[in-house]
C-alpha cells in the first residue's frame, strides 16, 4: 500500500500503513478524554437521597439535631449494656447496619418533593434488635450515606435520623408487637411492620420538609401537597418493603430460629416446635 493511492500528502514510496494504525489507535482514546471532559464540566441533574443539603433553614435542621440526639444517646447506652452481657452483639449490629445501608442505597428521584423515595429497611432492624439500637443502626448508615455518597446532607441528618431512625424504626416495631399480640402469624406481623417503617417514614419527611419550607404558606395544604408528590413512589415502595420485611423474617424463622429467640422476636416455645 503506498501513499499514491490515498488523497494524503505523503513522499512518494512512503508506506501509510502504519500511519492509518496510529490513527485508529488514537481515534477511540481521544474519544475518551473528550467524553470525559463533557462529564466533568457539564451540569447534569443529581437527586440527593433523604432530605438533600441546604433543604431545610438552620433553625430547623438544629431542632431536628436536638430531636434526634436523645434518642441516638439512648441507642449507644443501649449497645454498651447489651454488650456487656453478649459480646456477640456488635457484630449483629454492624451487620443489621450493613443491610440497613444497603436496602436504603435504593433511590427513585422525586423532584417535586425535593428527596427521593427509598425503602428503608429500619423494619426488619427494629424487630430483630428493637427500636433504640435500629435509631443507631440508622444514624450510622446515614452518616457514611451523606459523607461518601451525598446521599442526604449533613446539616439534614438530624431530620433524616428522626424520619428513618426514630418514628420509621418505633412505627415498625409497634406494628409488629401489634400484629403479634392480635394472634398474626410471623409473615403478616413482618408484612405490616415494613409497611408501617416506610409509610411512617415519608409521612414525618413531608412534616419535616413543609415546616422547613413553607414560608407564608399554610402548613397542612403544604404537607399534603408533598404527600401527594410521594404517594406514586412510595405506596408501590411500601407494598415491597412490607413483602421484603416478611421475607427476611420468615427466612430467618426457616434458617436460624435460635437467632430469633436470642433476639426475643419468638418464644422459646415457637422455637422448639419449629426445629
Amino acid at each position: 500500500m503506498k501513499a499514491k493511492d490515498f488523497d494524503l500528502k505523503f513522499d512518494e514510496g512512503e508506506d501509510v500503513t502504519a500511519y492509518l494504525d496510529i490513527s485508529r489507535a488514537r481515534r477511540p482514546g481521544m474519544l475518551r478524554i473528550v467524553l470525559t471532559f463533557l462529564l466533568l464540566v457539564l451540569p447534569v441533574p443529581a437527586h440527593a437521597m433523604h432530605i438533600a443539603e441546604g433543604i431545610l433553614p438552620l433553625p430547623w435542621a438544629v431542632a431536628w439535631f436536638a430531636v434526634a440526639a436523645p434518642f441516638v444517646a439512648l441507642g449507644v447506652r443501649r449497645l454498651n449494656a447489651l454488650s456487656r452481657e453478649d459480646l456477640s452483639i456488635k457484630p449483629l449490629i454492624g451487620l443489621m447496619a450493613a443491610v440497613v445501608f444497603i436496602i436504603s442505597c435504593m433511590p427513585i428521584p422525586v423532584p417535586t418533593a425535593g428527596t427521593c423515595s427509598h425503602p428503608c429497611g429500619t423494619g426488619i432492624a427494629a424487630i430483630l434488635v428493637g427500636p433504640l439500637l435500629s435509631i443507631l443502626i440508622s444514624a450510622v448508615a446515614l452518616l457514611i450515606q451523606a459523607l461518601f455518597l451525598a446521599h442526604g446532607g449533613l446539616s439534614t441528618l438530624g431530620a433524616d435520623i428522626v424520619s428513618m431512625g426514630v418514628v420509621g424504626s418505633f412505627a415498625g416495631w409497634f406494628a409488629f408487637r401489634g400484629m403479634r399480640a392480635m394472634g398474626a402469624g410471623l409473615g403478616l406481623a413482618g408484612f405490616a411492620a415494613g409497611l408501617a417503617t416506610d409509610w411512617a417514614t415519608y409521612l414525618t419527611t413531608s412534616v419535616e420538609l413543609a415546616s422547613g419550607i413553607r414560608g407564608d404558606a399554610p402548613f397542612l395544604p403544604l404537607v399534603g401537597r408533598i404527600v401527594l408528590a410521594f404517594i406514586p413512589t412510595q405506596l408501590p415502595l411500601g407494598l415491597l418493603e412490607g413483602a421484603m420485611t416478611a421475607g427476611m423474617v420468615l427466612l430467618l424463622y426457616r434458617k436460624r430460629p435460635d437467632l430469633l429467640v436470642r433476639m426475643k422476636v419468638i418464644s422459646q416455645q415457637e422455637g422448639v416446635a419449629h426445629a
